[in-house]
């Protein structure tokens, strides 16, 4: 059964970071939506080109684009013992789409991580985060340069500002909804995502066995009868 885990947690909680950590130690692949559109940007994808346009005003991406991306990366052999996704689902259609996707697949449940920081800190953490100029990984804290290639670091677009309050209203509005979704599954979890990073690692590996310990199966980890939301009624 494959070890399928879902990295939750508004923008700054370090669910990113988290997901990188987690999937390097299990050998999973890390499934980002935003990489996967940044490749699609540095190669001039039209359809990347337009999300990005979306995502520098700090809005989200539709869920047609989004969907299809992901769909296509699941589709992929690396995937078959598992993976974990940061920055999908963000919306309840993803979501339901998501279970539909894990069903055909029929290879382990879902693992919900939510990484939880209250705003003021997840305010904070934004202003003073960068991101790598030439890759777009997310900057070490103390680090004068990208540890992974070694670019320059730069403010992203989207941390900027009056962007930061949008982004946190765009997920208060169209995210949280998606946390109630999950809520009453066995495979969810919440995590203090304020503490010491390495805290809220042990945390995170723990919530995860033990939320997949607690499933004896069903595609996406719902509550035996409980009934799967169609995309129609969760909008």
């Amino acid at each position: 059964m494959g070890l399928n885990v879902i990295m939750m947690g508004p923008p700054g909680a370090g669910k990113g970071t988290q997901a990188d950590r987690f999937a390097r130690e299990r050998g999973l692949p890390k499934i980002s939506t935003g990489d996967m559109l940044r490749e699609g940007i540095k190669d001039q994808n039209p359809v990347a080109l337009e999300a990005q346009k979306l995502m520098d005003r700090g809005e989200l991406v539709d869920d047609s684009t989004i969907i299809a991306i992901v769909r296509d990366r699941l589709g992929r052999a690396d995937t078959r013992r598992g993976f974990v996704l940061d920055g999908f689902p963000r919306t309840v259609g993803q979501a339901v789409a998501l279970d539909r996707l894990m069903e055909e697949r029929a290879e382990g449940p879902l693992v919900v991580i939510d990484v939880s920081v209250p705003e003021q800190e997840l305010v904070r953490r934004l202003g003073s985060r960068k991101i790598c100029g030439s890759c777009g990984t997310n900057a070490e804290a103390g680090k004068p340069a990208c540890g992974k290639c070694g670019g320059a670091l730069v403010v992203r677009a989207d941390d900027d500002g009056q962007v930061v309050l949008e982004r946190l209203k765009i997920y208060e509005r169209a995210t949280r909804p998606v946390l109630d979704y999950y809520r009453t599954r066995t495979t969810f979890r919440v995590v203090n995502g304020a503490q010491a990073l390495e805290q809220v690692a042990r945390d995170v590996d723990r919530m995860i066995d033990d939320a997949a310990a607690s499933v004896g199966g069903g595609a996406a980890g719902r509550r035996p009868g409980e009934r799967r939301m169609s995309a129609g009624a969760a909008e």
